[in-house]
């Protein structure tokens, strides 16, 4: 039985949920989301909660009740305050700029990379060495922000490439003589 399926969602003020017909929208200031629910499962709006509701007892095992909650939770807090993520470059001449909807990286190839930013998420380059993403659909930031980092992966001998702000690199020692 889950225990994160249980619990209700609080809704903030300033946000409008609807469920209709199978499908969930969260509006807020932030934009708007909508997902179309397993039909396994009911959502109960309250004025001040949302609940996920399996529709048949059979269902309180199924995984999947806990992972509908946690993407109506996402929603909601996405269009209320919304994710972020920093990205950080390290080696020498690795740099990061934005043009337009592009964002250049030059990460020590013979060629810039030129990545096309997402609909959703906003890219912001306060040095040349860092990266900050943000967006209210978590879904596609980390999607977004793991294929920036997957063109220069961090390596564990000298600490360079494209790392999260808060991950930490194991480091290796070099060959000995």
């Amino acid at each position: 039985m889950s225990r994160i399926a249980k619990n209700p969602i609080k809704i903030q003020d300033g946000i409008e949920c609807n469920f209709n017909n199978g499908i969930f929208i969260a509006k807020g200031k932030l934009g708007e989301m909508s997902l179309s629910v397993n039909s396994n499962y009911d959502i109960q709006i309250s004025e001040r909660e949302v609940n996920v509701v399996p529709k048949k007892t059979s269902n309180t095992k199924d995984p999947n009740w806990g992972t509908t909650r946690s993407i109506v939770a996402n929603m909601i807090n996405g269009v209320s305050t919304g994710f972020s993520k920093t990205l950080e470059l390290n080696g020498t001449g690795y740099r990061a700029s934005i043009s337009g909807s592009i964002l250049k990286l030059q990460l020590g190839y013979s060629h810039d990379i030129n990545f096309n930013i997402p609909k959703d998420v906003k890219i912001e380059c306060p040095k040349q060495n860092i990266i900050k993403l943000s967006s209210f659909n978590k879904e596609k930031l980390g999607a977004a922000a793991a294929k920036i980092r997957s063109f220069r992966k961090p390596e564990p001998f000298k600490g360079k490439g494209i790392k999260y702000d808060d991950e930490f690199i194991f480091r290796k020692e070099g060959k000995k003589k």
